[in-house]
């Protein structure tokens, strides 16, 4: 009997799923495992993975709500407004596990005599101190708002700290709003007999608020919080300027509608908040109060200032090694001869770097062309880039303007590298570019040679220190003409190339993937054994996910490694008993995409910058690539394996969406400290082959 494969018991909601995988990462907070300060971490991680995840799902869906858009969404069926009650729901469970562990937390890290304290709690001997701190630095840069018929409440900024108080004098009782400013710090040190107390400036402010409302007694006070809307829309039709559109858009975000509003309850617990959430027309659900400081990201700082004092607290340093199939030798001599594989951060990201600088300075490379989405505040490859146009090189650089809160920044970089004389495109209209690719065409013995750089990763020197991802140089002739063809058909005008080796989104990548799955189910039903592995950050495409139900249904084995959301619901007896979902949340954040297909030993690996996700497969432009090379397959097996194998840091998904930590039995496997040993061995390898050469 055939299953109907729409029953929304087989599916987990987005943004639920994601809440899911947001409690992950504040569990790597309680894993005593981890050092203190990389806990701290994690809870600032969480934090500020909340704060976006209000901004752009939560706003997205209020819209919805606020035009009374009642449609389900496709999986579970889920209104908007059943979504955003689900979201509150899970959410302020998380809360009170979130904060419960800041006190956990905070409990250890006064075991190394720095505490974090309120005002009154500071030694007597510290109080002076803690009051000239206030007049000295703080109190010049306060500005108090009062609120009554001829004052409105104001248009409070974006996730910024603000000081609720309640004031009363002989005759009236008034209420008035002090924003913490952006320029102060959010948090103040006072030391005394080796210990360091820490002090939350809204905690000052509060405790000295007096001194702003002279002939007032001061009721009530309460630090609040609220996030805005960013789930703007960016009007690409009719834009003759781009840069000038993005602009405007970067302005309006910040003056989005309320989504969320954040008290502190450490002092008053029962703080209703009517007020202020009538003033930002919000419901109860939207308001989340927390007995402790709001706004947890501050705890990147803290851990900022001392890693170095308590090192012992923080994660051995490891530093990215020497790329196994590179080696010492040169990039380009070597891509002649076999494709370059690249495992990051466990390797190192320079020779991607180098691979730039190095064609920016060789008289004999003729063009450049590369997608850039985010890149570090201080990149190389940009300045690579600058310094290829200086020299009379043909550059072509697609900047992807709409990179979500990374405007801005990419903004800022067209500018510069068109200054600089490079052409500069801004990609297709509704469609984010999302690939990573660059293209070098190099003269090599009167031929020109197309060298491709193709990753999962963005082309950011930072992130590839934190982020696992992967990436080949290439020399393949059907790669070099796919990338000409790619490159030609973002910058000009023709209809979509008919690539040879390339899957490019939208449409081909989702096409294909499914082709793939299929063809394992027609293995799998005519005797073989079909198999699918599959890595990536999130799974929502519901055509996939059916196709993936589908193949289980008939016996493909699947096993699905997602860091992030994942709609499907596994071990579903006779739907998706075939399938196991795991997620691996650690140290590093996995990023790499794999999709592997057994293809009756025949194996097929791609890797890819597109997730299945619905926006991969249809609203971005995608790279999916095949790996050709056969010792390059032979790696990306080996690596799948160990992920297999990992039984410390794997959670299972369940079939009620929940994750649990997988069983460990036998010999502890984490994936990412065995990859880091991995690659230190591959290192002291390459040095001794180089040492035996020079002997020889």
């Amino acid at each position: 009997m055939s299953k109907n494969l729409n029953n929304r018991e087989y599916y987990n909601n987005r943004e639920l799923s994601w809440l899911m995988f947001n409690y992950r990462v504040l569990e790597e907070s309680m894993d005593k495992s981890n050092p203190l300060l990389e806990r701290l971490k994690f809870l600032a991680i969480t934090a500020s993975n909340l704060d976006e995840f209000y901004m752009v799902r939560v706003g997205g869906l209020k819209d919805q709500e606020f035009v009374e858009y009642n449609i389900p969404e496709n999986k579970t069926q889920l209104t908007p407004n059943e979504q955003l009650a689900e979201i509150s729901k899970l959410n302020k469970k998380n809360c009170i596990n979130t904060y419960k562990q800041f006190q956990i937390l905070m409990d250890e890290l006064s075991e190394h005599k720095i505490h974090f304290t309120r005002p009154d709690e500071l030694p007597k001997s510290l109080q002076g101190e803690l009051e000239s701190t206030f007049d000295s630095e703080i109190f010049p840069t306060l500005t108090p708002l009062g609120i009554d018929a001829y004052r409105s409440f104001p248009k409070l900024m974006n996730k910024k700290i603000n000081i609720y108080v309640d004031l009363s004098n002989e005759t009236s009782e008034q209420i008035a709003i002090v924003q913490l400013p952006s320029v102060l710090k959010r948090f103040y040190e006072f030391k005394e007999s080796g210990n360091t107390f820490i002090v939350m400036t809204e905690d000052i402010i509060e405790k000295f608020v007096y001194k702003l409302f002279n002939g007032y007694k001061i009721e009530r006070t309460f630090s609040f919080r609220i996030t805005r809307n960013a789930d703007q829309t960016i009007h690409e039709e009719g834009a003759l300027d781009m840069l000038v559109e993005i602009e405007r858009f970067l302005k309006e975000r910040e003056k989005g509608v309320a989504v969320r509003l954040e008290i502190d309850i450490s002092k008053f617990k029962k703080i209703n908040g009517s007020f202020l959430r009538n003033s930002l027309a919000l419901t109860k659900d939207d308001v989340f109060k927390y007995d402790g400081p709001l706004d947890l990201t501050f705890l990147f700082e803290l851990v900022s200032r001392y890693k170095n004092k308590l090192n012992h607290l923080i994660f051995k340093p490891f530093y990215p090694q020497v790329p196994k199939f590179l080696g010492q030798q040169n990039i380009y001599d070597l891509a002649l001869e076999k494709d370059i594989f690249f495992h990051h951060p466990y390797e190192s990201f320079q020779p991607v770097v180098d691979f730039i600088e190095q064609a920016s300075e060789d008289p004999d490379v003729y063009a450049i062309k590369q997608t850039l989405y985010r890149v570090s505040s201080d990149s190389p490859i940009i300045q690579a880039l600058k310094n290829s146009s200086a020299n009379g090189k043909q550059v072509t650089v697609l900047v992807e303007l709409k990179a979500r809160f990374d405007e801005e920044n990419n903004v800022q970089w067209a500018k510069e590298l068109e200054d600089a004389g490079c052409h500069v495109i801004y990609g297709i209209n509704y469609l984010k570019t999302h690939s990573k690719i660059t293209l070098v065409v190099k003269k090599v013995k009167d031929e020109l040679v197309s060298f491709v750089h193709l990753g999962t990763g963005n082309y950011n020197d930072s992130t590839a220190k934190l982020y696992t991802d992967m990436g080949i140089i290439t020399t393949d002739k059907e790669i070099g003409r796919d990338a000409i063809n790619f490159f030609n058909y973002l910058s000009g005008y023709s209809s979509k190339p008919e690539y040879k080796s390339l899957l490019v989104a939208p449409y081909d990548v989702q096409d294909k993937l499914v082709e793939f799955i299929d063809r394992e189910i027609e293995i799998q039903k005519a005797g073989g054994r079909g198999y699918i592995f599959a890595k990536m950050n999130a799974l929502t495409d519901k055509r996939l996910i059916k196709k993936l139900l589908e193949a289980s249904i008939a016996g493909v084995k699947i096993d699905l490694l997602i860091r992030g959301i994942c709609c499907l619901r596994p071990n579903i007896e006779g739907v998706s008993d075939n399938i196991t979902v795991r997620s691996i949340v650690g140290r590093f954040l996995e990023h790499s995409r794999i999709y592997y297909f057994s293809n009756n030993s025949q194996e097929e690996i791609y890797l890819s910058s597109a997730d299945m996700m619905t926006r991969n497969m249809l609203k971005r432009v995608e790279i999916m690539f095949p790996i050709k090379d056969v010792e390059v397959q032979n790696e990306i097996k080996e690596i799948m394996d160990i992920f297999l194998k990992d039984n410390v840091k794997t959670r299972i998904g369940q079939n009620d969406g929940s994750y649990k930590y997988v069983e460990t039995t036998g010999k502890k496997v984490n994936a990412q400290e065995m990859l880091l040993k991995r690659a230190l061995k591959n290192t002291e390898l390459i040095q001794i082959e180089n040492a035996n050469m020079s002997i020889d």
